[in-house]
């Protein structure tokens, strides 16, 4: 069996690892990738653009790169920056599921003024999906939007709305027709953060920050024309979205990354008078995470292909978010086993490896086995939500 690439693309690999030898040393840290990114990740990802890098496959005019889809040059891509353990391109909920979503449904005005300046880090989104009684059931969400002189008037509440102390904009669900079937009658809106109304309370989680908030909107005014699709077919538009949310959730490049990063953790610690990585116990954990680490990268290609050639996703699909949330949290556990005594500490320890980003990892990416759909939900889903969720 020939596993080789070819020449056009080693051509194209030693292209890669030449622009990551040259300005590797300008990528941030990733934690100033999250939620607004700070004036170095803008910088990275400018250059990423301009190289095409990130946004490899988005037409020129919205601000991409404009190249034609070539999963071999993407898994290039993404092999090199993992190998070099530098970050690859900004990934938030407005880069990874309204882009998208706005290049399959939104107008062509919409298209242009919000992609471009969204994938330059510019203007930074959150999502109005989640309420205290609509959760996995989203359908039966409450929040309302009444239409008046031009104007909905959204009334309501949403929990778990990531980012939305530092958004910009919002793209949120509001049911606008109170007579219809639930599935019917919600609407998907785009919408400023800071207009008169809207309230956000930060949500403090068991890691010790507020990553969540809760939004209460009370008589805001957004005009009519700020829908994608069409008025009570947010439904649909929703289900688009939340697809892109789930293979944003469980990217196989960022689960590769976190597995090397475990792998260089276990080289370098000491269980007694040995590597880490040469404990026996430790080391079969090890080899049994990255065997599933690479079935979900393989499957990730296999989700791609589907995609290019218009092919509906099915259980391929289904199972990137449920399994790659599960295996962060494991590759996690297994670096604060691998720490020994060191892997319990918190808050800022003057003995923590990493900055205690392990330990903070182990404590988010449990809730994200409930978040972006929950991993009980995913298991047993019905046949119509099977439809939606393939959809």
């Amino acid at each position: 069996m020939n596993l080789d690439y070819g020449p056009e693309y080693e051509r194209f690999r030693a292209e890669v690892r030449d622009f990551l030898d040259r300005n590797g040393q300008l990528a941030p840290d990733s934690a100033n990738r999250a939620a607004r990114p700070s004036a170095e990740a803008v910088a990275w990802q400018n250059l990423l653009l301009e190289h095409g890098y990130t946004a490899r496959t988005i037409p020129r005019e919205y601000g991409g790169y404009g190249a034609e889809p070539d999963i071999l040059k993407a898994r290039i891509i993404a092999e090199e920056f993992a190998r070099a353990g530098v970050p690859g391109g900004l990934s938030n909920q407005g880069i990874s599921m309204l882009v998208p979503t706005l290049l399959e449904l939104g107008t062509e005005e919409q298209k242009r003024r919000w992609i471009e300046p969204t994938l330059r880090g510019e203007v930074v989104w959150c999502q109005g999906y989640s309420e205290p009684g609509a959760g996995s059931d989203l359908a039966s969400l409450r929040t309302s939007a009444r239409e008046e002189n031009g104007h909905f008037v959204i009334n309501g509440q949403k929990i778990w709305t990531s980012t939305a102390r530092v958004a910009d904009m919002i793209f949120c669900l509001v049911r606008t027709e109170s007579d219809a079937p639930k599935h019917a009658g919600i609407s998907y809106l785009i919408f400023p953060m800071d207009l008169p109304g809207i309230e956000v309370r930060p949500l403090k989680t068991m890691t010790g920050h507020a990553e969540f908030n809760e939004t209460f909107f009370t008589d805001v005014r957004v005009p009519v024309d700020q829908i994608v699709g069409l008025r009570g077919q947010g439904w649909f538009v929703a289900n688009a979205t939340l697809g892109h949310e789930r293979g944003m959730l469980g990217d196989p490049d960022a689960l590769e990354n976190r597995l090397l990063a475990l792998i260089r953790l276990m080289q370098g610690e000491q269980v007694g008078s040995a590597r880490a990585i040469d404990n026996p116990v430790l080391r079969d954990r090890l080899i049994a995470l990255q065997a599933e680490v690479a079935a979900m990268k393989y499957n990730g290609m296999r989700v791609l292909s589907g995609q290019i050639k218009g092919e509906p996703g099915g259980m391929p699909k289904l199972i990137v978010k449920l399994q790659s949330c599960e295996l962060a949290h494991q590759i996690s556990a297994l670096a604060i086993d691998a720490m020994g005594e060191m892997g319990i500490l918190y808050a800022d320890s003057p003995r923590q490896r990493e900055g205690g980003t392990w330990q903070w990892n182990y404590m988010f990416q449990l809730g994200l086995i409930i978040g972006g759909g929950t991993a009980q939900i995913q298991k047993c889903p019905s046949s119509e939500h099977l439809a939606q969720l393939a959809a």
